[in-house]
Order: structure tokens, then C-alpha cells, then sequence
């Protein structure tokens, strides 16, 4: 069976082991998407280290995890948002006002709603994390 979205399957994964109260979890396929996404979760203190593992096929990353995610995933599709209208976004998709964050993909790389707005930039939603 193919995979649809990696960054879903990961984020997924991520999601599942942290309810059952994993302290690790190997993800895979890796892809730079995710890494840059883990990194910005990472960067937030969501979770803990990563470790990325080549295997010379698709690659693995093992992430530590810390106990502090809720729940985390991806929206689909990649919807454009511009400057103006995070804040709404914003509102739509996390449960309670400064409590979570929304990761766009703008032309500054993949970073949080925040740094995208003390950027002044827009970009399309990758997904959220609480």
C-alpha cells in the first residue's frame, strides 16, 4: 500500500505513542518536511531530542519524548494563508488562545505561526501541535 502523506504517518505515530506514554518512537520514512517540523516542535518544547539514523534506504528518526503533547497533526489540504488571516486560523484549529502553534511552510523555511508573524509572512499550513 502506498503512503499518501509521510508527514501524517509520522506526526500519527508521534501522536500514538505519546497517549500510550512511550518515553521513544522510531519514525519512518524520514523526509525533510518532517525534520524541520520536529525541529520547530522540538524548538517549542514539545518534545525532546531526535536523532536521525540513515539506513541508506528512506531513512529513521528516533524521538524522545517528554510528556507534553497532546494531540498533533497535519492539515490537508496545504492551504494558502496570508499575513492577515493566521490569526484566524489561529482561532479555527487550536482549543484556547496562546496555547499551541500552527507550522506554515513560508519562503523563510517551516516555522511556527508566531515567528511567521514577527516576520510579517504568510505561506501555506503544514499542521498543528498542542
Amino acid at each position: 500500500m502506498t503512503r499518501m502523506s509521510v508527514l501524517a504517518d509520522c506526526l500519527k505515530t508521534l501522536s500514538n505513542a505519546e497517549k500510550r506514554g512511550k518515553r521513544q518512537v522510531l519514525l519512518r520514512p524520514s523526509s525533510k518536511v518532517v525534520i524541520k517540523f520536529l525541529q520547530v516542535m522540538q524548538k517549542n518544547g514539545y518534545i525532546g531530542e531526535f536523532e536521525v539514523v540513515d539506513d541508506h534506504r528512506s531513512g529513521k528518526i528516533v524521538v524522545e519524548l517528554i510528556g507534553r503533547l497532546n494531540k498533533c497533526g497535519v492539515i490537508s489540504p496545504r492551504f494558502d494563508v496570508p499575513v492577515k488571516n493566521v490569526e484566524q486560523w489561529v482561532q479555527d484549529i487550536l482549543p484556547a488562545r496562546g496555547f499551541g502553534h500552527i507550522v506554515l511552510t513560508t519562503t523563510y523555511g517551516i516555522m511556527d505561526h508566531d515567528e511567521a508573524r514577527r516576520k510579517h509572512t504568510g505561506g501555506k499550513l503544514l499542521g498543528f501541535f498542542y
